[in-house]
């Protein structure tokens, strides 16, 4: 580690996640560092990023680097926003308190899980108007297989301000997440899943789904869906009743999570999507899924403009933003790297991680030759293959 990163002053988002690690509880980091099976999905996220190379291009005027971005009309600093992650309080003691916060005081998107330990009334409360402009707050979503259950907590998010209900899509089941089977997550005293209808001990305890992936039987996960009892997550929604479910319900646009193949890109568009987010749940799904960003052009070309493309999985540097911008996303999502900045130093953190992420992407737009993220595109990228640096 950098002397800087020593004295409490991290450069990288790796140096980051280390001094988060030092001071959050063992079992809250294995919680949000842990992905499924064997893990390789949560590891191509990141290192699949590494077989792309930015091509520099020279002589270009570059003294002024735009980084800012329209999302839905409204412009925003970086076309980096902060995705939803659960529990944030495992990491903070304010936990989305200072998320909020911090994306307030830069002008940046954020949004808020269901799953947080915080209201979502509470999280837009703390919402501060920036520079005559406020940020637009997204509220993610699942639905449960009785679906009238999720109609209050739509309700609540869409009468608190949110903008957008992002619709988390991958998770029928949880996938097989070994570092929660081996310690199951049962919330501290004092911290509760806020958004819980029974705002109680009880939401400290396991969910019903966290108890259905360690089923080591059939007979045992039937036990566990019969105990839900229609709260768990609805394993038989088809494109047809989620989106009619949701038209019906709210005003709020409706974006899509866990887009991984292009027929999904095609169906989210015929089915009324107002944006779609390229995402394999941060490697927590399935283990043998491919990662995000190689799963990204095809998806970018069945969109062809028609809808927002968002991105998210495995960015640790402003250069990995870059290359997701040239691939064709509109968007990119950060989600571990905010909870290390939380677990870090707060709000502060939060506001330190998103720094880093805006230098080392205004940076990389500089040496690459390209003043306005409007004009990253693929010709800046090239891939090596056999030894040979192609096209993409």
């Amino acid at each position: 580690m950098s002397p800087m990163a020593s004295q409490n002053d991290p450069i990288t988002i790796d140096q980051v996640e280390d001094l988060a690690r030092q001071k959050i509880s063992s079992q809250a980091y294995n919680y949000y560092s842990c992905g499924a099976d064997d893990q390789r999905a949560l590891e191509s996220n990141r290192t699949d990023f590494d077989s792309l190379y930015v091509l520099p291009r020279v002589l270009r005027d570059v003294s002024h680097v735009d980084t800012s971005v329209k999302i839905f009309g409204q412009t925003l600093p970086i076309p980096i926003g902060i995705a939803p992650t659960a529990m944030q309080r495992l990491a903070s003691p304010e936990g989305e308190l200072d998320v909020s916060r911090a994306a307030s005081s830069m002008g940046l998107n954020m949004t808020l899980s269901s799953n947080s330990t915080t209201s979502l009334e509470d999280v837009i409360s703390a919402r501060q108007q920036t520079s005559n402009t406020v940020p637009p707050f997204w509220f993610q979503i699942y639905l449960h297989t009785k679906l009238e259950l999720s109609v209050p907590l739509i309700k609540r998010a869409e009468a608190a301000g949110y903008q957008a209900l992002v619709l988390t899509v991958d998770s029928p089941v949880l996938g097989n997440r070994i570092n929660e089977r081996k310690e199951p997550l049962i919330l501290p005293e004092g911290i509760t899943l806020a958004n819980s209808k029974n705002n109680s001990s009880n939401s400290r305890k396991p969910t019903f789904n966290r108890v259905m992936m360690d089923a080591r039987n059939k007979k045992k996960y039937e036990q566990g869906l019969l105990e839900a009892d229609g709260r768990e997550y609805n394993a038989s929604l088809t494109w047809k009743s989620a989106m009619e479910f949701l038209r019906s319900t709210t005003n709020m646009k409706i974006i899509v999570k866990g887009i991984m193949a292009p027929e999904d890109a095609q169906a989210a568009i015929d089915h009324g999507a107002d944006a779609i987010v390229v995402s394999n749940h941060g490697g927590r799904q399935l283990g043998c899924a491919p990662s995000t960003i190689k799963a990204l052009p095809e998806i970018v070309n069945v969109a062809k403009g028609r809808i927002p493309v968002i991105f998210d999985g495995g960015v640790r540097r402003g250069s990995d933003v870059f290359k997701a911008l040239a691939l064709g996303a509109d968007f990119v999502l950060v989600g571990r790297p905010v909870l290390w900045g939380l677990g870090f130093k707060g709000r502060e953190g939060v506001e330190t991680v998103m720094n880093i992420l805006e230098r080392e992407l205004s940076r990389t737009m500089a040496l690459a030759g390209t003043a306005r993220v409007q004009d990253i595109n693929s010709s800046f990228l090239r891939q090596s293959v056999d030894g040979r640096l192609n096209k993409l």
